[in-house]
């Protein structure tokens, strides 16, 4: 039996189940397994990845995430959210660290970004603009609005980690279909980037409002991607009129989330503040071996679904 919620940041959804708690002690095939069961979403539950809670040594919980081809992330901003949510509403207080992958981060409850949704702040960093952390074959050090010629001639993009690895590009429109070929592509190019690599189109709606959409790196399309939108507030942020220190709206396909960009120095961080919706809780019988499931309980959390249905309404409008 296994305990789950269904959960979502901006619409990027995920499974959350906490290895604490109920003391799952799965293997690291299994948890691939589970992903790759869970995520489909004609024979699973349906989501984009899935978000294991675990025992830190370093801070109140770390967090894993699998992609639904059940590929590891290195980080997972929308994801962390929900992660810090449930850490939080656990612990009783209103900031917590949770170690990623790469390091460990500060999360906390914020001020509401829309009436009545409980909002969330997550670090996103560390912040690379060298290749090799990506990584990335190019002939410089960096890739700041360049032409990356196997991909694509009629495009500059921004190459960063945050430590996921992303490449950036502003546009006039975004054009879904093209994004997905480009995404698509890009990951199919192993001599340029080996581990793969998450592809955004960014569009300049006003000062200090973007809206972005990604072709995520093991998903797909998306409805929206922390650590892309946190990357693309940032590359719009050096090439264009976002204010630092300042939140900047993003909108994206699922609703908008709030980023704000600090600079120390050289050295550039990112905090994203957004939702963490509970869908719903659920329990299912499971035999991973043999792959196969049943429902033995769920309870839908309505109220959060019908105001984040609000949200969307008002982004849409923002467009």
């Amino acid at each position: 039996m296994i305990e789950f919620i269904k959960c979502h940041g901006s619409g990027n959804d995920f499974i959350l189940i906490d290895e604490i708690t109920n003391e799952y002690a799965f293997s690291e095939e299994e948890r691939r397994e589970l992903a790759l069961l869970l995520c489909d979403r004609e024979t699973g539950v349906g989501s984009d990845g899935i978000l294991y809670v675990l025992k830190s040594d370093v801070a109140e919980a770390q967090m894993r995430m699998f992609n639904s081809d059940g590929t590891e992330a290195e980080m997972c901003g929308n994801g962390l959210r929900c992660v810090a949510r449930h850490i939080i509403e656990k612990e009783g207080r209103s900031r917590v660290q949770i170690e990623t992958q790469k390091a460990v981060l500060n999360v906390e409850q914020v001020e509401h970004i829309f009436k009545g949704i409980d909002t969330f702040a997550v670090s996103i960093e560390p912040v690379s603009f060298e290749i090799d952390s990506l990584p990335m074959n190019f002939e410089k050090s960096e890739a700041m609005d360049e032409v990356i010629p196997e991909l694509a001639r009629d495009l500059t993009f921004t190459a960063l980690s945050v430590p996921n690895p992303h490449i950036i590009s502003i546009v006039n429109n975004i054009n879904e279909e093209k994004l997905e070929q480009t995404g698509k592509k890009a990951n199919d190019l192993l001599t340029v980037f080996p581990r793969g690599v998450n592809v955004s189109f960014v569009k300049i709606l006003d000062h200090n409002k973007i809206f972005v959409q990604t072709y995520e790196r093991g998903v797909g399309l998306t409805n929206a991607c922390g650590t892309a939108m946190s990357a693309s507030t940032l590359v719009s942020t050096i090439f264009g009129s976002n204010d630092i220190g300042e939140p900047i709206v993003v909108i994206n396909k699922g609703g908008l989330v709030n980023c704000v960009v600090n600079k120390e120095e050289r050295r550039y961080s990112i905090q994203l503040r957004g939702n963490a919706t509970y869908v719903y809780s659920a329990e299912i019988e499971i035999d991973i071996a043999a792959k196969e499931w049943e429902w033995k309980d769920k309870k839908t959390h309505q109220l959060e679904i019908d105001t984040y249905e609000e949200l969307k309404k008002y982004a849409a409008t923002q467009l």
